[in-house]
């Protein structure tokens, strides 16, 4: 019985996927938004920030833990390659804007901005977490690259922080190619 009980747990954990994203191809739902760049208010428009570029929307979980940070240090670090490639990078969390002044000055180094991803953003973007996040507002560690014609042209959905800035690179630089 105990082994029949743990082959189902086991299927029901794999039949349920960890993470959803929208995927490539897919219209990028349009948003708006407020955030802070360099500890100042921002505002921020998907349509608008289209226009000049390809945009990276990379939501994190929650400011200040610890691979949040580490995720924000290596966009910091890599800006001067996403603007040589003509690209913006947003990051979007669920964190009020007080935290995200702050976090945009200590950990995103007031390399680029971070936003409020609303609760209809979250569902829009479909980056609300199934374990431990489902109500709270945290979302998974998603990033998508988002081509001038607001198609997504990729998507990386992993709580492993390490290779979203190494994707999302290499993804604007193929767009800069063509």
């Amino acid at each position: 019985m105990k082994r029949l009980l743990a082959a189902a747990f086991a299927f029901s954990a794999l039949a349920t996927p960890a993470f959803a994203a929208l995927p490539v191809g897919a219209k990028a739902p349009e948003f708006s938004t407020q955030g802070a760049l360099a500890g100042k208010d921002f505002a921020f428009d998907l349509e608008r920030a289209l226009a000049a570029g390809p945009v990276v929307l990379y939501f994190y979980p929650k400011a200040f833990t610890q691979g949040c940070t580490l995720e924000a240090h290596a966009f910091a670090e890599a800006m001067p390659d996403f603007r040589a490639a003509g690209a913006r990078v947003i990051g979007l969390s669920a964190d009020d804007l007080p935290t995200l002044r702050k976090f945009s000055t200590e950990e995103c180094r007031d390399a680029f901005p971070v936003a409020i991803a609303s609760p209809a953003v979250i569902k829009a973007y479909d980056v609300a977490l199934v374990r431990g996040g489902k109500g709270t507002g945290l979302t998974d560690r998603t990033s998508y690259v988002v081509g001038r014609d607001g198609r997504i042209v990729m998507v990386h959905s992993a709580m492993d922080w390490r290779e979203h800035v190494k994707l999302a690179l290499a993804a604007v630089k193929a767009l800069q190619a063509k």
